[in-house]
């Protein structure tokens, strides 16, 4: 089977349920880059009229060069559906975001969506979060310094994320983004809220309840779901 191929079974799985009307969230990375691709090609062929929002600068660009209509999220108070990828999806769908950067604006589009659809690759099942994918953590440059200590008590430790040449990296916010790995036996939920309740922290790549469904491509091409139980 060949890469069009597998693409389009993803990506087509991922817009199938967008009809004409809805609120639409596009995701950031590489699988959502292609569902926003299908939307676009759906959107042409079908005449789907539809508003979006954008969880990154480059998704944002992307689908209006597309010729998809993207509004900014300020003025939107509701999302009704929203597709995007994931880093790492454990057993019971709870998910490690952020490697694209883009994390806190995700779960902002996240939380205002009605049905939240991520697109995977096999690869990316795990058995627990963050034995091989660190945490992506958002931090305010004001006292970093005293927000990393914080994260180093907490147990992550973990660099600043710098870009190929050295330069610090820094999301669409402007922050600053360390990632850390989880130490084996912690609790991501209790993690997820210590990280919540600290000062200087703007978001993170821990993502506990939000999956509705988990679109999974094998090296075949072939789609499977995983749905959360009480969505369908």
């Amino acid at each position: 089977m060949d890469t069009v191929t597998r693409v389009d079974a993803l990506a087509a799985a991922a817009v199938e349920e967008i009809r004409t009307g809805m609120t639409v969230g596009l995701g950031t990375g590489r699988a959502a880059t292609r569902a926003i691709e299908a939307l676009a090609r759906r959107a042409t062929a079908e005449h789907l009229k539809v508003v979006c929002v954008a969880t990154s600068q480059e998704s944002d660009a992307l689908g209006r060069r597309l010729g998809l209509e993207v509004r900014p999220m300020e003025g939107v108070e509701r999302v009704d559906y929203l597709f995007d990828g994931a880093d790492a999806v454990d057993p019971g769908l709870r998910m490690i975001k952020g490697r694209g950067g883009a994390m806190t604006r995700e779960k902002i589009v996240a939380h205002a969506a009605g049905r939240r659809v991520y697109l995977i690759q096999a690869t990316k099942l795990v058995e627990r979060l963050g034995g091989g994918t660190p945490l992506p953590v958002e931090l305010l440059r004001f006292g970093l310094a005293t927000t990393q200590r914080a994260l180093r008590q907490l147990g992550l430790h973990g660099p600043l994320r710098v870009r190929e040449g050295g330069a610090v990296y820094e999301t669409d916010n402007g922050n600053p983004v360390v990632d850390a790995p989880i130490p084996a036996g912690m609790d991501p939920a209790k993690l997820g809220m210590a990280l919540d309740a600290l000062p200087g922290v703007v978001g993170h790549g821990l993502f506990l309840n939000e999956a509705d469904v988990v679109l999974i491509e094998d090296t075949q091409g072939r789609v499977s779901r995983r749905v959360r139980p009480g969505a369908t």
